[in-house]
């Protein structure tokens, strides 16, 4: 008798899963190895920054007084008593009508409270002596970085659940991090099923296809912080797919299966979750592509998760419930995609009782967003997967959508959006 499944919303099923989250561990790896990993602890300023006064040009510092009397008509003129470089701290202390060479970035001479940039100035010998001319009084404080300006010893500078970026590895490096506090990454193992499915390198056989969601489901557990672990495929019989997935399961922290949750007579999944005593969340969810997606918990809260064997619905369920368990693994602080809204450039007439994620492209051309699909939506295309970077979002239960209609665009490339996720 084939099983009967009652769809739950999509916001339901991502309640579901999420109070399975589990954080991951920290581990410490070299700095320049960091980049894309995610900080498992606040990083903190071990210095003020500026480290001290320093002048943010090449010029002169000197003493702000000794320049009131200073105007076209009456160049003010100073001895240059020594020339530094950033690095260099002047042993000298600047006196009246005394000045000091500087570069950028150097440390504030002793008695200077006022640097003048070079082009602002007139330089001459006289008597001997190297000598500076000004045309214009200053303020004290001019042209100087403070100490502490930019951020003060203690503050934190990174939170942890920040992703590690180019920008963020110059703010470990600048507070001495050569070593760098990361979550360690959680392992995904993936397990392909399927009698028809051929290796990547594999000539074509007559009904039979190459396996493409391996590949892609590996590169979207990169892509969001994690380890994939390829443990192979499996054909269509019922034991030796539990045996796969029972062996996996000591290997990893959390498993992906492809294909076999519908209710085909090999679709072997759901009776595997059973057989394990995992329990199931969902196997059945109110979202088109996607709608046999299925995921189990077992009792130490290891997520088994069940996606499509097509291609667009596999990928569409791993961006929904897989994604968001891996960023909140990484102490992400608000791991859900961000929404948009868009004009839509195509008609939708079709009705549909089920949510709706169409592979879609956003324009970013002029003022107002546009939305445009990117190819032949279907759950078993491919094709449109490539050229998406969003999900255009029709909610169920309506009587279709025409073109210039504003719909919600679900951005899979983004994060940060409000936990309570659906807009419509």
């Amino acid at each position: 008798m084939m099983e009967r499944r009652q769809p739950i919303p999509v916001e339901e099923a991502v309640k579901k899963v999420h109070q399975f989250q589990k954080h991951g561990q920290v581990e410490w790896v070299p700095l320049k190895n960091s980049l894309g990993r995610w900080i498992a602890e606040d990083i903190l300023a071990d210095h003020d920054v500026p480290a001290f006064d320093r002048s943010p040009y090449d010029g002169f510092a000197l003493r702000a007084e000794d320049t009131k009397e200073a105007s076209s008509e009456h160049p003010i003129e100073f001895e240059v008593i020594d020339h530094i470089g950033a690095g260099i701290v002047s042993a000298k202390t600047i006196g009246p009508f005394q000045a000091i060479r500087i570069m950028t970035g150097a440390k504030i001479p002793k008695g200077a409270n006022v640097v003048i940039m070079l082009e602002l100035t007139k330089t001459f010998e006289k008597d001997g002596k190297s000598m500076m001319s000004l045309k214009r009084p200053l303020k004290k404080g001019d042209n100087i970085s403070r100490q502490g300006e930019e951020t003060l010893k203690g503050n934190v500078m990174i939170k942890k659940g920040s992703k590690v970026t180019p920008g963020v590895t110059a703010i470990l490096a600048t507070f001495g991090y050569a070593v760098v506090p990361v979550v360690k990454k959680p392992v995904i193992g993936i397990i392909s099923t399927g009698t028809e499915l051929l290796q990547v390198s594999d000539a074509m056989v007559d009904g039979k296809i190459r396996n493409s969601n391996l590949s892609m489901v590996y590169a979207q557990v990169l892509e969001a912080g994690g380890e994939p672990l390829d443990l192979g495929g499996v054909s269509d019989d019922f034991d030796q797919s539990y045996e796969a997935v029972k062996a996996a399961l000591s290997k990893v922290d959390m498993l992906i299966t492809t294909g076999g949750v519908s209710v085909g007579d090999f679709d072997f999944l759901p009776a595997i979750y059973e057989k394990l005593g995992a329990e199931v969340l969902f196997n059945k969810v109110a979202m088109r592509p996607g709608s046999v997606t299925t995921v189990a918990a077992l009792s130490n809260g290891q997520l088994l998760y069940g996606l499509s064997g097509n291609p667009a619905a596999c990928f569409v369920g791993f961006e929904l419930f897989v994604k968001p368990i891996i960023y909140k693994w990484c102490l992400k602080e608000n791991p859900f995609p961000v929404f948009a809204e868009a004009k839509l450039t195509h008609d939708f007439p079709k009705a549909n009782p089920f949510t709706r994620f169409v592979r879609a492209s956003l324009d970013f051309a002029g003022s107002q967003l546009s939305v445009t699909p990117t190819g032949l939506d279907k759950s078993s295309a491919v094709t449109s997967i490539a050229h998406a970077d969003c999900f255009i979002v029709l909610p169920g239960g309506t009587r279709g959508f025409s073109a210039g209609d504003q719909v919600s665009v679900l951005l899979f490339h983004h994060e940060g959006g409000a936990p309570c996720w659906m807009t419509n």
